[in-house]
């Protein structure tokens, strides 16, 4: 049955819950391992082949035994298939899979663009309800076979915004999402709906609390970096003259993470997918082009970004280690897939 279930989610994505989280009381805010490493990956499974692929990827990353976490950064299917109940479940049960804590958030793939006629022409709010009920049945904690306590925001209606600390590092996870931050209007309008400003409004806002939580508790509990997970790309390489009416949407983002970053002693490291397209510069230094764009009048240079590789082309995952000796704190390297 599970053979024939995802063969035939594979064909409908490429024509176009079932096991619960451990019930332990482990908790992500630990500094029982000082130095560790976690796995990144984004915009997968792509597609009837990576999808059939995915639990071989999960086989793969679940086998090092240096990985303690996993983060996936969204956009959990391609752009232009169907934003089923049943294929939400399917990948739900591949996230179940994961022995490690896992922590995801949300991409554009799986609400914000699912009013497309080849998505279904679903309510992206609608579809947004579904992703977090779904993928987030516990709020408070990760998924993975060995779940363990994030602090979330589910109290303010946001399950997917956590922060945690980790081996001396302050982590969030912040749900910002491509197609402008979920305001490139859906299909059949102009501009956005009233509802649909009102939603990035309010996330917006949570995410802005988010990340201004995490630098405090970094403050607080003298953290020697700060990670910053979160799907969209805010700075994508390929676009050689940024248009606003791609990008605006982020601005209050950018405002708050150069302002926190600015003031933090260490480096921040913000994790994305959404471009597809592995990438490592520091998006906001001096005489960056992406800093006259959001007018960010004052260099941010400790900080560092780095997209993930995903799509169709993707065949590697991302294995980050936290080295206590190292200065930059993080250091990173891309592992092929074994298949």
């Amino acid at each position: 049955m599970r053979k024939w279930q995802r063969a035939a989610l594979g064909m409908a994505a490429a024509s176009a819950l079932v096991t619960g989280v451990s019930s332990g009381t482990a908790s992500a805010d630990s500094s029982q391992s000082r130095d560790f490493s976690f796995a990144v990956i984004g915009d997968i499974p792509y597609g009837a082949t990576q999808i059939a692929d995915f639990p071989s990827v999960i086989d793969q990353i679940n086998a090092d035994r240096d990985v303690r976490m996993v983060d996936h950064l969204g956009d959990i299917k391609d752009g232009s298939s169907r934003c089923t109940d049943d294929y939400f479940a399917l990948i739900k049960s591949d996230f179940d899979e994961f022995a490690d804590p896992l922590v995801y958030t949300p991409g554009d793939n799986e609400w914000t663009d699912c009013h497309r006629p080849n998505n279904g022409s679903y309510d992206p709010l609608e579809r947004l309800t579904a992703v977090r009920r779904t993928f987030f049945p516990q709020p408070g904690r990760t998924l993975g076979h060995h779940s363990v306590a994030v602090r979330s925001q589910a109290a303010q209606g946001y399950p997917e915004n956590v922060r945690y600390t980790r081996a001396g590092v302050a982590f969030a996870a912040v749900h910002i999402v491509g197609s402008d931050n979920s305001l490139a209007p859906w299909t059949g309008n102009s501009a956005p709906t009233a509802e649909q400003r009102a939603e990035v409004e309010s996330r917006t806002a949570a995410d802005v609390r988010l990340i201004r939580d995490t630098f405090a508790q970094a403050h607080s509990e003298d953290a020697k970096a700060v990670v910053l997970l979160t799907q969209a790309d805010m700075f994508d390489p390929s676009a050689a003259d940024p248009d606003p009416a791609d990008f605006a949407g982020f601005t209050p983002i950018v405002d708050v993470i150069a302002e926190q970053a600015r003031a933090f002693h260490g480096p921040v490291y913000l994790f994305n997918g959404d471009s597809h397209v592995y990438n490592f510069d520091r998006p906001l230094a001096a005489r960056s082009r992406w800093s006259s764009f959001y007018g960010v009048s004052t260099p941010v240079p400790n900080l560092r970004r780095i997209t993930v590789d995903g799509s169709t082309g993707v065949n590697d995952w991302l294995k980050v280690t936290v080295d206590h000796h190292d200065p930059q704190v993080l250091r990173w390297a891309r592992v092929p897939f074994a298949n």
